[in-house]
């Protein structure tokens, strides 16, 4: 019969087991926390597939007027991209490949709505993405618009009011939080922030279209997307060229009939546009006798870095300027309080 050696400090086997022992103890410890370590990093990795860690959400604008809006209330807790540029027209653009990337890779997706950027809102709903999609100016209740042959669609030109541009600053603000909600304070202050300023900026357009003679406050453009601009600011629009989108196409007769009215009602200047092709707006202005305001109105886009209207608020300002200034008021500059 075999004897087991005693596991004391005289036999000579005795620390060897113990040492095995010891080892075996201590891989079931270490293997016991790093299973549950394991499931929950498996866990947070499919809890938001769009996001590496470490990464910061990504958030897609689809105009520019919304990226500017969004980096506003965002700041630097987001990565940002902006599918439309500068002086982009959102009616007539037809999405490329990379934007079908950036819109599957998005957390976040936030457009304008009411259908002023088909092309993206139908590539929008084809992508495999799970991000969620905020239609961001259809937080404001909207304008119609006549289309003709009986045709009534909303207006999608939203920001045209400033007081709107709040709303839609909300908007964005609640998703960004409803993504992020670590960052719900800085969200939240920003946004706060940003309705102070737009705020400012809505009476001080109030009291510069005031300036203009009252019979001269008449606005002709070359389309129809300063509906919301009329009426928050008490300036009537006489007269467009062609309707809401401009894929449309004006014949002979409507801008003979544009001519005529233009004359008929007395305004000192009509306005091209930054998005559109203003040659056509200048035979009008020509034949009419009128003049050419020297500034373009920015409409379906901010402007490019560095010029004038690089900014929401700046693009507002510069169109109320414009119109100040072609139309006989009195124009007085932009300041903001802190």
């Amino acid at each position: 019969m075999k004897l087991i050696p005693e596991i004391d400090g005289t036999n000579p086997y005795g620390e060897g087991i113990i040492s095995r022992m010891k080892g075996k103890i201590l891989f079931r410890l270490c293997l016991g926390m790093l299973i549950p370590l394991a499931l929950l990093s498996c866990t947070q990795k499919d809890s938001n597939p769009n996001t590496a860690k470490g990464d910061k959400p990504r958030v897609v604008a689809t105009s520019t007027v919304i990226a500017d809006l969004a980096q506003e209330v965002a700041g630097d807790e987001i990565q940002l991209s902006g599918i439309l540029k500068p002086g982009t027209d959102p009616h007539v653009y037809e999405p490329v490949p990379a934007d079908s990337r950036v819109l599957e890779e998005a957390n976040l997706i936030l457009y304008n709505g009411y259908n002023l950027e088909p092309g993206l809102i139908k590539l929008m709903n084809a992508s495999g993405g799970k991000a969620r999609k905020i239609p961001v100016g259809e937080a404001v209740k909207s304008l119609q618009l006549d289309k003709g042959k009986g045709e009534i669609v909303p207006d999608p030109h939203v920001w045209g009011s400033a007081e709107n541009a709040i709303a839609m600053t909300n908007a964005i603000r609640d998703a960004l939080i409803e993504l992020s909600p670590e960052d719900k304070d800085k969200f939240t202050q920003k946004a706060s922030q940003l309705t102070n300023e737009l705020k400012q900026l809505h009476s001080w357009i109030n009291q510069q279209i005031q300036t203009i003679p009252a019979d001269k406050r008449k606005l002709v453009t070359t389309h129809d997307a300063f509906q919301y601009y009329g009426r928050a600011y008490g300036i009537a629009i006489a007269g467009t060229l062609i309707g809401i989108s401009t894929e449309e196409q004006p014949s002979a007769q409507t801008v003979q009939r544009l001519v005529e009215s233009i004359k008929k009602i007395g305004v000192p200047a009509i306005f091209s546009e930054t998005t559109i092709n203003p040659a056509l707006i200048k035979t009008v202005a020509q034949e009419a006798g009128v003049k050419l305001a020297p500034n373009q109105l920015y409409s379906d886009s901010i402007g490019a870095k560095g010029s004038n209207g690089d900014s929401y608020i700046k693009m507002m300002e510069a169109n109320t300027r414009s119109i100040v200034e072609a139309l006989g008021g009195k124009y007085t500059p932009f300041q903001l309080k802190k």
